[in-house]
């Protein structure tokens, strides 16, 4: 038996980003996201809301990071989506977490943050759904805690969450259960 639903934005899961941006006074900016992720081997889109404060950052600095939160900083994470800079101007230092500047592009580094990719903006597009920015991945920072023994990312460690869009929770992430292109082996014949 199936039910109709109607037109929903449901699908699980979604994910858990940190776009990380320098306001005009160099202040850090930093909004959680959800609605976006990689497009191409060395690309990201964000689907974002013209009015974030996040979005002139991008069109004046041209530069981001994206960043992965783990759930030891899920509740900074929460305020940090759920607070406009255009309403609080210094919302990230109400967080107590650290940032760097980055070396590669004009934005910040969220110390916290277990992995971090450093972008330039490639892109912004006026959609009739939004507005979708496409940045190009200049680098990828990671903290060596979430490394396994061949120095490569292990998911689990990270602790990332997801976000489901029905009930507006947030979702561990990481108990691997299957190896991509070898489960469904058994059905080739």
């Amino acid at each position: 038996m199936t039910k109709d639903l109607g037109v929903k934005p449901y699908l699980f899961p979604m994910p858990t980003y940190m776009i990380g941006t320098y306001n005009d006074d160099n202040s850090v900016d930093v909004m959680m996201m959800a609605w976006g992720g990689i497009c191409a081997m060395d690309m990201v889109a964000l689907n974002l809301e013209e009015d974030h404060k996040t979005v002139a950052n991008l069109k004046a600095k041209k530069a981001f990071t994206l960043a992965i939160p783990g759930i030891d900083t899920l509740k900074e994470s929460d305020y940090l989506g759920l607070v406009s800079a255009n309403k609080v101007k210094d919302k990230f230092t109400h967080t107590k977490l650290h940032a760097v500047k980055s070396t590669r592009v004009d934005a910040p580094i969220i110390l916290e943050y277990p992995v971090t990719l450093e972008c330039e903006v490639v892109e912004m597009q006026n959609q009739p759904y939004g507005l979708r920015v496409l940045g190009k991945i200049k680098n990828v920072i990671v903290d060596t805690k979430v490394l396994d023994e061949k120095g490569q990312i292990d998911v689990a460690k990270i602790k990332a969450f997801a976000f489901d869009q029905v009930h507006y929770g947030y979702y561990e992430v990481g108990n691997k259960v299957g190896q991509a292109w070898q489960s469904g082996q058994v059905f080739k014949k």
